[in-house]
């Protein structure tokens, strides 16, 4: 009888001890379920947080591009507005009449070795005589009548202008028709 008892008291001991652990076990998923949820919201949060900076930082690196170039363009336009004069002196020294030819041919040289250079960093001629006047590349410095020529025709240019890609850098001085 006393097995029997030992038995059934055994049996009682398991089932409650299955019963706590069943009970630990219900406790524990919540417990899981919650902390899986709090760790997902925060892990959420962590990688949005890193989606808004990866972009803001690529942002930053195509701002600061442009920002370089942007510079840059300036700077040479600048650097080349300021060598102009000096080009077209060196152009007019060139076409002047002298009967030394060699020391002609000399400025003549360096008049294009100069323009050549200034070439290299981009610069081109604005093109005028025959053109429509545009007052985004041309200044008008005279108005003349001449039934010849078509409604704001560029007939006469008293200054070469020249540009950097789309930036004017010196405006042509120019005489207009019509």
């Amino acid at each position: 009888m006393e097995n029997e008892e030992n038995k059934t008291n055994e049996e009682i001991k398991d089932s409650n001890v299955t019963e706590n652990v069943v009970e630990e076990n219900k406790v524990d998923t919540t417990n899981n379920e919650s902390e899986k949820d709090k760790l997902k919201e925060e892990y959420d949060e962590l990688d949005d947080r890193y989606k808004r900076l990866f972009a803001e930082f690529e942002n930053y690196k195509k701002r600061s591009q442009k920002e370089k170039e942007s510079i840059y363009g300036m700077i040479t336009g600048d650097v080349v507005a300021t060598m102009l004069p000096i080009m077209d002196n060196l152009e007019k020294a060139a076409e002047a009449k002298t009967d030394d030819e060699k020391y002609q041919e000399g400025v003549r040289l360096v008049a294009r070795q100069f323009r050549e250079a200034l070439k290299s960093l981009g610069l081109e001629e604005i093109e005028t005589i025959g053109q429509r006047f545009n007052p985004e590349f041309h200044e008008a410095v005279s108005h003349v009548e001449d039934s010849t020529k078509g409604e704001q025709e560029i007939v006469q240019e008293y200054r070469k202008g020249y540009k950097i890609g789309n930036k004017v850098v010196r405006h042509s001085m120019v005489i207009v028709a019509n």
